[in-house]
């Protein structure tokens, strides 16, 4: 059975309500886009970043490719309702060394059901080179299933 959603409010951006949280402070990366079964992660690289040998720390990798999977899932177009989700599941493909100054990481819901979603990710760099693949299994918080997701 569909339900008929009502129409979100032309031109609300959920991006500009989602404020920046601890985590997402901490390590420097931004939400640069968000769309029905899609997000885009992105962090400038610096020096803190690095490990040991001054490279970008797969911890880094790792945490901007889990929130790619998580956001992707996660869009709600309606104003003081939010959609939530917690990673089940989290495999990494760790592909090449980065290049560039920048790290990009695209998700994109590939299936689920109503209380879980699957997602993919690709992490790349500013020029293009691949970084990383991973697919995730995530659950969504509350009714975070339900498009209106939960009041905030």
């Amino acid at each position: 059975m569909n339900v008929e959603l009502p129409a979100p409010p032309k031109g609300y951006d959920p991006l500009a309500d989602e404020d920046p949280y601890e985590f997402q402070k901490l390590i420097g990366f931004q939400i640069t886009g968000w769309a029905q079964g899609y997000s885009r992660v992105e962090l400038d690289l610096t020096a803190k970043h690095g490990n040991r040998y001054g490279l970008p720390h797969g911890g880094v990798h790792a945490a901007l490719i889990d929130t790619a999977a998580g956001f992707c899932g996660s869009f709600c177009p309606y104003p003081g309702r939010k959609r939530l989700a917690m990673t089940l599941s989290l495999t990494i493909n760790y592909l090449g060394q980065v290049k560039g100054t920048r790290l990009i990481a695209e998700g994109r819901v590939t299936g689920g059901g109503r209380k879980s979603f699957f997602s993919a990710v690709e992490l790349k760099d500013d020029l293009g080179n691949p970084v990383a693949n991973a697919i995730a299994t995530m659950r969504w918080r509350g009714n975070g299933g339900d498009p209106m997701g939960d009041p905030e």
